[in-house]
């Protein structure tokens, strides 16, 4: 199939696009208009950061959900306003050249961390190495230094599909290994406007957004699915898909007996949306399958199963509803357990010194 997205050469967003992303970063934060100027002259100003981003044991698909994104082209947008001094997905470098790039900046600039994929702690680290070292190795030595960190993707974020059970490589998100405060942009994957609008926060405020306890930024994940996805009123009033393809599936009704996670997941998926075509899962007949939360191969699995304990329209269910999130979200942020090998991993890390300005 063609390719039909950034097929020209040009490497500049013109301002029609360049305002467009800084206007949907603003409405994602929750920004008055007052602010967009603002922010518009923080991401104009010239003054871009370093960014280092790393790539450990995942699929690319973070990157390439940036990259694909076009009305407008945020990968361009946000190529502008950062200097991506490393990143072995598009860095044209390669080899020893690339390795020189990624020191020289963590040795002589100040940067924001990104990374991208889980850290496996088994067997020392062995199970991802580039460039003769571990995940946990490179970690080590790039996290201490790094002004702020960003874990992108529910593998940085929380291990991912890689530590799903039994999680033979004991794969980690990366605030297991770090004593620092980490950004968690979770995700399979991530929206990029959630990325676009925490760096645009940090370059306009010189700050991190509010986090969630699970670290979240609270304007991406601070709203459950459940509460403004545009199926809710079929649940309220007891109108349900029974099977994909039924007529009731035809009609758009509510996904949750074909096993939509929305009631126990917090995300800004209805509101942001994917794919330049205004569209999410949910909004194309398949529900949630709760890729935001921790440890979601495990507690959001069989995808095609209703999530227990929710009751079906009738008496008293927005209530349920309601409450149910607020016990999962204290369940499985519990559930984020430390193993005996990230305690390796981390005091790893620990030992390396460095900044501790986040």
């Amino acid at each position: 199939m063609a390719d039909t997205v950034n097929t020209t050469l040009d490497p500049q967003l013109n301002r029609r696009g360049f305002l467009k992303g800084i206007t949907m970063a603003a409405a994602a934060l929750g920004m008055s208009d007052a602010v967009i100027p603002k922010m518009v002259e923080a991401a104009a100003s010239g003054e871009r950061p370093r960014v280092i981003w790393l790539h450990f044991q995942e699929c690319t698909g973070c990157t390439e959900s940036l990259l694909r994104s076009s009305h407008p082209d945020l990968a361009r947008l946000i190529l502008d306003i950062i200097s991506l001094d490393y990143h072995e997905t598009v860095m044209a470098a390669a080899g020893h050249q690339a390795e020189h790039n990624l020191h020289d900046t963590v040795q002589n600039h100040p940067f924001i961390l990104v990374v991208e994929g889980a850290i496996p702690t088994k067997e020392n680290g062995i199970h991802c190495m580039i460039a003769g070292k571990t995940a946990m190795e490179i970690l080590a030595e790039v996290a201490p230094k790094a002004s702020a960190i960003i874990a992108i993707g529910t593998c940085a974020t929380y291990g991912g599909v890689q530590a799903a059970a039994p999680n033979p490589t004991g794969a980690v998100g990366v605030q297991e290994l770090v004593d620092k405060p980490v950004v968690n942009i979770s995700g399979c994957p991530p929206n990029p406007v959630s990325f676009l609008g925490t760096i645009l926060h940090y370059l306009t405020f010189n700050r991190l957004p509010e986090l969630d306890k699970l670290g979240r930024p609270k304007f991406a994940y601070g709203r459950r699915i459940h509460d403004h996805c545009e199926r809710r009123a079929h649940f309220d009033e007891g109108r349900f898909v029974e099977q994909f393809g039924d007529e009731f599936h035809k009609l758009g009704y509510c996904l949750y007996k074909v096993g939509c996670k929305g009631p126990e997941t917090f995300s800004n998926c209805p509101a942001v949306r994917f794919n330049d075509v205004d569209v999410w899962p949910v909004s194309v007949g398949h529900g949630c399958i709760g890729c935001t939360e921790p440890n979601f191969w495990d507690t959001m699995t069989p995808f095609y199963e209703r999530l227990p304990q929710v009751k079906i329209p009738g008496t008293g269910i927005v209530a349920d509803a309601d409450s149910i999130g607020k016990k999962v979200i204290g369940v499985t942020a519990a559930a984020v357990g430390v193993h005996a090998a990230v305690g390796i991993g981390k005091g790893l890390i620990k030992g390396k010194g460095g900044s501790d300005e986040a």
